[in-house]
């Protein structure tokens, strides 16, 4: 990428830690869903993670998980991990104004306010990790242990059991 060209706000934030990634453009590909963005640029869809916002309804606090792009949230499982009764997914209209993000292109990195993250367990068992760079079109590939030095996350079972 040349000279700031296509800097989306998750790099910036990355360069500014001085932290190590590379960045992916898709944008060509048609993709839409994560799986599709997996093949589009040639990963395993294991190791390219999706970010997934949701809201607890009785305390009113939201929380971010970060799961494999081909897998689905166990909101009990997910609930369980953030200690809540029970959780929700954020309806899409919200995510905006909550995040700073739209669908398809929200990231655990920049959002307006930090929540708890929680990443799948997965997640720590790979050298390098993708996910989206905060806008449609593009993803970040860096280490769990990078991501970690910017978002504190705690990691979980919290996928539906295939």
């Amino acid at each position: 990428m040349a000279k700031g060209e296509n800097k989306t706000n998750v790099m910036r934030i990355l360069d500014a830690a001085k932290i190590k990634y590379r960045s992916h453009c898709y944008l060509e590909s048609g993709a839409i869903s994560g799986v599709d963005v997996a093949r589009a640029l040639g990963q395993n869809e294991d190791r390219v993670f999706k970010t997934l916002v949701t809201t607890a309804p009785k305390t009113k606090k939201y929380y971010v998980f970060v799961i494999p792009v081909a897998r689905e949230l166990d909101l009990k499982k997910a609930a369980s991990a953030v200690g809540e009764k029970s959780i929700e997914m954020l309806h899409s209209k919200d995510l905006l104004p909550v995040t700073g993000y739209i669908h398809g292109g929200c990231s655990p990195i920049g959002m307006k306010k930090q929540f708890a993250t929680v990443v799948h367990q997965s997640f720590e068992s790979f050298e390098n990790v993708m996910f989206s760079a905060g806008k449609i079109g593009w993803q970040v590939e860096m280490s769990p242990e990078d991501l970690k030095r910017i978002i504190p996350y705690s990691s979980a079972d919290v996928v539906t059991v295939q």
